[in-house]
């Protein structure tokens, strides 16, 4: 499984769906030393592309027939693309909005976070437990082929998701393509209405706290302070934090949700346009500072999130428990523009406090403990399981 996550584009995104990351999946931070070039130089590169356009709206035969809008869009995704960078990309109107919507936490759907592989493959990376895709029989590693009639091969990814989208009540028609499974087979899906808490929490019946954090949006860092505190007050002698399938989400949130466990010290270092430094230091007041912690992860554990789970296995704060987390250690910044759509520019590089940069690496958990389709398909969790085991044997019952 964790070959196919290494091809994987790391966008990590969600069908109506959880939406993910804003950072480090789309990120937030300061642009470095922005340069510009004075207008004479700006029209002087660009006289070519408007010699080419002139002729097209001359010459090509269904001229009544040009989209003019799309022309443009088009214009800018190609000289996106030619920067060799997923993560840089322009997002037009429609498509923003559906990553508007994502970033509420409740939209219409599926239920199932996916990611685009680099030969243009939509896979799911996980079914939401109980929403459509899980209902349907959907799994982790299955390839969406089609949407209704629609082929998904080299579309963008979040093209893919505005087709698999829709209003609740509305059937959609998914073409999968399963490992172990000879023939693809279609699943008919009756879309509902999806919100997504950002945080569970609750104590575990050992006496142990358990926290999970599902995207480190805006609503993470107080709904976690909220959830520490009342977790805290029934006095646990453990600290589960759940970042498995956590597909990312602002930098500074990523801080904040860190400085919770970690009292003090550096939490990330970017390293922007001219090898630029920024330093990110731990907030002081954190609430589980010193509390046993066990951090779970896995292959959709993403950007933010890494940053989260990679600064507290450096400080040796707590452990790592799953499965090799996803690898994304570029920041973005979003820049909304004027009809609607959006730009999306990759800024600056993240390290660990340790200097480790994640892309395409990942984090190595401290035990690795593997998460099968058996163990879904009869509800079992091994790494929690493992966490638990862990924290009883550190206070003393093993």
């Amino acid at each position: 499984m964790r070959g196919l996550c290494k091809a994987l584009v790391a966008i990590v995104l969600a069908i109506a769906i959880v939406s993910a990351s804003y950072l480090a999946g789309f990120g937030t931070s300061m642009l470095l030393f922005p340069a510009k070039e004075a207008p004479s130089e700006v029209e002087q590169r660009f006289s070519v592309f408007w010699e080419a356009w002139d002729i097209v709206e001359r010459e090509f035969y269904r001229r009544e027939q040009l989209d003019r809008e799309e022309m443009v869009y088009g214009a800018i995704r190609g000289a996106l693309e030619s920067l060799d960078d997923p993560y840089t990309a322009f997002v037009d109107p429609a498509q923003a909005a559906i990553l508007s919507d994502d970033m509420k936490g409740n939209f219409e759907g599926i239920g199932a976070t996916v990611t685009m592989s680099d030969d243009g493959r939509l896979f799911i990376v996980e079914p939401l437990r109980g929403k459509p895709a899980d209902r349907a029989g959907l799994r982790r590693g299955d390839v969406i082929l089609k949407v209704d009639d629609t082929e998904i091969k080299d579309m963008s990814l979040v093209e893919a998701i505005a087709l698999i989208r829709g209003p609740g009540g509305t059937v959609v028609r998914l073409m999968i393509q399963r490992e172990g499974v000879d023939e693809p087979f279609v699943v008919e899906l009756v879309r509902e209405k999806i919100l997504i808490p950002v945080i569970e929490a609750h104590l575990l019946d050992e006496g142990i706290a358990y926290v999970r954090v599902h995207e480190l949006n805006q609503q993470a860092s107080q709904g976690l302070k909220a959830a520490l505190e009342e977790l805290l007050a029934q006095r646990p002698f453990g600290l589960i934090l759940d970042l498995r399938s956590n597909p990312g989400g602002f930098l500074h949130i990523a801080v904040e949700v860190s400085s919770q466990f970690i009292d003090e010290g550096l939490i990330l270092v970017e390293r922007g346009k001219g090898g630029v430094e920024r330093r990110h230091w731990a907030l002081k007041g954190g609430l589980a500072t010193e509390i046993p912690l066990v951090v779970l992860v896995n292959e959709g554990s993403a950007s933010a999130s890494e940053i989260v789970a990679g600064a507290i296995q450096d400080h040796g704060r707590g452990v790592l428990i799953g499965e090799r987390t996803f690898g994304k250690g570029l920041v973005q910044n979003i820049h909304d523009l004027s009809d609607g759509s959006s730009l999306r520019v990759t800024i600056s590089r993240w390290f660990t406090p340790e200097g480790r940069w994640v892309e395409d690496q990942g984090l190595i958990p401290d035990i690795e403990v593997e998460l099968t389709a058996e163990d879904l398909e009869k509800d079992r969790d091994p790494q929690l399981e493992r966490a638990i085991e862990y924290l009883l044997k550190e206070k003393g019952h093993g």
